[in-house]
């Protein structure tokens, strides 16, 4: 069987080929020749379901930014059945006349560099290539540091394969305070990314319910099965799966009294309303928010509730309790 290349390759893959041409490709010039497309085709995959996802591509690009033009018949132009499409590389490439300063090269240049190898983005890749086409060396560091995210989590692949493709998928998804992890059988409909992790949302076969799964909680393989749902159930789901998750954060706030000028009035300042005490931080979690809280020490107090104050000192007191043990065998 050929191999799935990944969405994101695809689109990237499209923009190349859109950009290559002056002429513009029909859509089935696309189909049988832009790799993304070509393998679904040689592995059986049906011409409607090929052209579907074309349209989607298309779609997603153009919400992105990049402006793909469509040439119809000249004749008639309302007759889409020969239309050729294209990217006009004067409208996607950066204006002539535009500069930046070395701070915002700098961020530029670290934006780019951020994914970690094994989660590298077309979008990522494009915007490297661009900033070095303006004549900029990245080679040398501008900043100390360059920070590395994993943007999937191993779940994320599968998850957005069946997604593509309407597949129900099955799972192990261990919840906190459980000893064991529990089967789940969902119809997967989006991946959205809330306060910097990953989710699935979806409906749950077995009560015919929406579910949001995080995917750091799925434990081992997440299993791709041949039963298919109707694809319009998609529509929507990533915004429903954002109200939900914005939803359970507006019930669940935290009030914090956090130190000034540290990292962690920062990053929670960001998310926080005033408080006469501190402020307030909604989460979604109280297990990973009392996480992130950990990993600012002393530079933050929990106020209230009273769970999440516990699970934050129970977590502080791991960490004393491994140092000590370290020391203790050193």
């Amino acid at each position: 069987m050929a191999s799935r290349i990944p969405a994101e390759e695809r689109l990237t893959n499209l923009v190349v080929a859109l950009m290559a041409t002056e002429i513009g490709l029909t859509k089935q010039q696309i189909l049988d020749n832009v790799s993304g497309y070509r393998q679904r085709a040689d592995a059986g995959t049906r011409s409607d379901a090929l052209e579907k996802m074309f349209e989607r591509d298309k779609d997603e690009l153009r919400t992105l930014g990049v402006p793909i033009e469509t040439i119809g018949d000249a004749a008639d132009p309302n007759d889409l059945r020969e239309a050729r499409y294209r990217i006009p590389q004067a409208e996607y490439d950066l204006p002539g006349d535009i500069e930046f300063s070395a701070a915002e090269m700098a961020v530029l240049q670290l934006a780019g560099s951020v994914w970690s190898a094994e989660s590298v983005s077309g979008d990522a890749q494009s915007g490297v290539r661009k900033i070095r086409a303006l004549g900029i060396d990245g080679d040398e560091p501008i900043i100390g540091f360059a920070p590395r995210i994993t943007a999937r989590d191993a779940a994320f692949a599968p998850l957005q394969d069946a997604i593509e493709r309407c597949r129900v998928v099955a799972f192990d998804y261990l919840k906190p305070g459980e000893d064991a992890p529990r089967r789940r059988r969902i119809r997967p409909l989006a991946l959205v990314d809330y306060e910097a992790r990953w989710h699935v949302f979806g409906i749950d076969v077995d009560v015919e319910e929406d579910r949001t799964f995080l995917l750091s909680r799925i434990v081992g393989a997440v299993k791709v099965s041949p039963t298919i749902f109707d694809s319009a159930l998609r529509d929507g789901a990533g915004e429903r799966a954002l109200s939900g998750l914005e939803r359970v954060a507006a019930a669940n706030s935290a009030l914090l009294e956090v130190t000034p000028g540290t990292e962690a009035a920062l990053r929670l300042g960001r998310r926080a309303t005033s408080a006469p005490q501190g402020i307030h931080v909604p989460f979604v979690d109280l297990h990973i928010f009392a996480d992130e809280l950990a990993s600012y020490g002393p530079e933050v107090r929990v106020v209230e509730p009273v769970a999440l104050r516990d699970a934050v000192i129970e977590r502080l007191r791991a960490v004393v309790e491994s140092h000590t043990d370290q020391a203790e065998a050193s």
